[in-house]
């Protein structure tokens, strides 16, 4: 299926490594111009050398920490300098720190805050007049399952999440007369470095292993497996492509069927 993404310009956030990485490859693949994220300087150009040595794309490594204001600025105007503007935005983050409530102090909020909501704020009022003035654009923003069904020992994302979905909604209203297309994608449990990490906080709640964790989660799942980074990054590039162009304003679950809720 050909998805009409030729020469289309993409920024993928935090793109150098897990779904962001695959997000970034899946859209090169399909013909756009891509550009590669990373606080790090060095992960970035490296990831966009892989990508552009992989697909034979148009690739761009930028040292962006979606937190900070001037960052996310200086990033778009990198690309419109150098290919015009963007025409696809995936907003992308780590998740925020795991924990309960009581684990959670003001500082540790803001940062949640920044990461998780205001990155896609900025982003997006940063990608929007250029999408307005061509009408046409894509808003994809990676969240989580827990923006509809909570998740144990993760407070700041089930409490961000379901904002970051209601900015979406509304953006996907107020855009549509411009041919801009705003929806999420929410990833259940895939094989990421993420994953890791959140198998080690647990672990340490309940005295099993790591290993133990990361064992329970596959098991949670009804396919019986983990989600591999490529299987996310194919519904994302769907939806940013011509073939997607009645569909805005959703939420799309890639999570094997672990979601329970009707959604």
């Amino acid at each position: 299926m050909d998805l009409g993404l030729t020469g289309k310009v993409a920024i993928v956030a935090a793109s150098s490594k897990g779904l962001g990485f695959a997000v970034a490859r899946a859209l090169a693949s399909e013909g756009c111009r891509v550009c590669v994220s990373s606080r790090s300087a060095d992960a970035a150009e490296a990831a966009a050398r892989t990508i552009a040595a992989e697909t034979g794309a148009h690739t761009l490594g930028f040292a962006c920490d979606v937190t900070r204001a001037a960052d996310c600025e200086r990033l778009v105007t990198e690309v419109a300098s150098q290919w015009g503007g963007a025409d696809i935005l995936i907003n992308n983050s780590g998740g925020p720190a795991p924990g309960p409530f009581d684990a959670a102090d003001e500082n540790t909020w803001q940062q949640a805050i920044d990461s998780t909501l205001m990155n896609v704020v900025r982003m997006s009022r940063l990608c929007i007049p250029h999408m307005k003035e061509q009408k046409w654009g894509r808003i994809i923003t990676i969240t989580s399952t827990s923006a509809v069904q909570p998740i144990d020992n993760l407070m700041l994302s089930n409490a961000l999440r379901g904002a970051v979905h209601g900015l979406c909604k509304t953006l996907a209203t107020e855009l549509a007369p411009f041919g801009i297309l705003v929806n999420c994608v929410m990833p259940g449990m895939h094989a990421t470095d993420r994953l890791a990490h959140l198998s080690e906080a647990r672990a340490k709640a309940s005295g099993r292993t790591p290993d133990e964790e990361y064992a329970l989660l596959s098991q949670a799942i009804p396919l019986g497996r983990l989600g591999d980074p490529r299987e996310l990054a194919a519904a994302v590039a769907f939806l940013a492509s011509e073939r997607a162009s009645f569909i805005t304003g959703t939420s799309l679950v890639v999570d094997g069927g672990a979601t329970r809720g009707l959604t």
